[in-house]
């Protein structure tokens, strides 16, 4: 089991930011189609490459991202799971989101809504009072994390962002005030 400084865990997870190591794990996983389903296209090496710097970044500048997630059992890269800052024109933001990705392989075993629990705690721990997260309303598996940490459905809506993915739209809404 190799050690690893995690900024934060759970009974199963631990939390950390994103390593070059992790480069070749997490671009298989957001090129799996299966994986990327509700989300515009599967992501090339290079486009995984520059989400890591940008969750890295994001830590820097304010305290959280979605952060890299490993099982503490074996260090094995998990996936994606935390907030991120969404700018795009809504009438709710911008706003703290919170979302996660998983490794197709570790689905259904509790750790989206661990994880997400988790992170609920350490964003109420910066100060952040109130959290949305949105998924296509076809995403029936993130809809059900999203109520099972306490999310309450706000508002479906079309994400501008999507326009040329129309099969991802409406999204729904959930919110949470910590």
């Amino acid at each position: 089991m190799k050690t690893t400084q995690h900024l934060f865990t759970s009974p199963r997870l631990g939390f950390r930011t994103w390593q070059d190591s992790d480069l070749d794990v997490f671009s298989a996983m957001n090129s799996d189609p299966e994986t990327m389903k509700y989300f515009e296209k599967p992501l090339s090496k290079d486009e995984s490459k520059a989400m890591m710097e940008r969750m890295n970044s994001m830590f820097k500048d304010k305290g959280y991202c979605y952060f890299a997630v490993e099982l503490l059992e074996t260090g094995e890269l998990l996936g994606m799971i935390g907030m991120g800052w969404k700018t795009f024109e809504a009438e709710f933001t911008p706003c703290v989101d919170i979302g996660w990705r998983i490794r197709k392989e570790f689905w259904n075993r509790g750790y989206s809504t661990e994880g997400a629990s988790r992170c609920l705690d350490f964003a109420k721990e910066l100060g952040i009072q109130k959290v949305l997260s949105l998924a296509s309303s076809d995403n029936k598996a993130s809809i059900r994390v999203m109520q099972k940490i306490g999310m309450e459905y706000w508002l479906d809506f079309d994400h501008p962002d999507l326009k040329k993915s129309k099969h991802l739209n409406p999204c729904s809404l959930y919110q949470i005030i910590l």
